[in-house]
């Protein structure tokens, strides 16, 4: 490539200083022969100024001034760079070598948006995910929200962000599905290129999300709103509709529990989830004990 396009980087942070500084160093230490910057964006906490740097690498320090959560930092970085691309990283995240040469070849002429498979890190256990495809489309991410997809592995064309496709949603319940969001309105414009390499280390353990069920259940039904095609897709829905039903058997609400899983199998009788928000809402199983054993194996709920 005779040209290398400029990469920005966003990295929100709340209160991981330990967490962030592996997931900056992870960025700093790509080899890529293009000018990469980092922004991270400080959310609800204040901002540790000992992380900005000048150089060839430049690192700045700012502050969320859009709506609190995830997904108004993103937004604060994005606005805060000009670079050709911006990527994504979560502060408990790391990017492995070789990820963005390997993206911006993937990117080629025709593509806003690139992702890569992952390694997930559960409490010491590690577990690749793939896709095991080169693009993604938007049938493929209405059956499933294909979780290898991680926001730690975005890349995007700014122009894409700053034009039809968008900035991230900050009106996703506690900032979360917003992601699944992001790679729906992206595969709606266009396949979305793919890296089926783990190139990005994820962790599973010590999330902020983790076990926010209310959340989780209010952003589903958000995503549902917002893409409603998802209904038409059984194997889509019917995961979907057995995730809230875990979910509220996890606040113990067993009525509602017991009503998501008996949609989720009229949409898809062999859908796993509904059984487990059944057994959950019966006393039978927890919720939590559920997600820690697929967790080990590199899966969630």
């Amino acid at each position: 490539m005779s040209e290398w396009p400029s990469i920005g980087v966003v990295i929100p942070t709340h209160d991981r200083p330990r967490q962030v500084r592996a997931a900056l160093r992870s960025v700093l230490t790509q080899f890529y022969p293009g000018r990469i910057e980092a922004v991270v964006v400080f959310d609800r906490a204040k901002p540790d100024e000992e992380l900005a740097a000048d150089g060839e690498r430049p690192v700045r320090v700012v502050k969320n001034e859009r709506t609190p959560g995830l997904a108004g930092a993103r937004n604060t970085g994005i606005a805060a760079l000009e670079t050709d691309l911006v990527a994504f990283l979560d502060d408990d995240d790391e990017w492995l070598p070789g990820k963005l040469p390997a993206q911006v070849a993937a990117l080629g002429t025709d593509a806003e948006m690139c992702t890569t498979a992952i390694e997930v890190d559960y409490r010491g256990r590690r577990n690749a995910r793939l896709a095991e495809r080169t693009a993604v489309r938007h049938a493929d991410l209405l059956r499933s929200r294909m979780m290898m997809l991680h926001s730690s592995t975005f890349v995007f064309r700014r122009s894409a962000l700053m034009g039809g496709l968008g900035l991230v949603a900050e009106d996703a319940p506690g900032s979360q599905n917003e992601d699944w969001d992001m790679l729906l309105r992206a595969a709606r414009r266009r396949p979305i290129a793919h890296v089926d390499t783990p190139l990005a280390l994820v962790n599973w353990a010590g999330s902020h999300f983790e076990t926010r069920w209310d959340t989780k259940i209010s952003s589903l039904r958000w995503i549902l709103d917002r893409h409603p095609e998802i209904h038409g897709s059984p194997e889509g829905s019917a995961r979907v509709y057995g995730q809230i039903a875990c979910w509220h058997a996890a606040i113990g609400d067993r009525r509602e529990a017991l009503r998501w899983a008996l949609k989720a199998a009229r949409s898809n009788p062999g859908e796993p989830r509904a059984a487990v928000a059944a057994a959950a809402a019966a006393g039978l199983v927890g919720v939590p004990t559920v997600m820690a054993a697929l967790h080990r194996r590199g899966r969630g709920i």
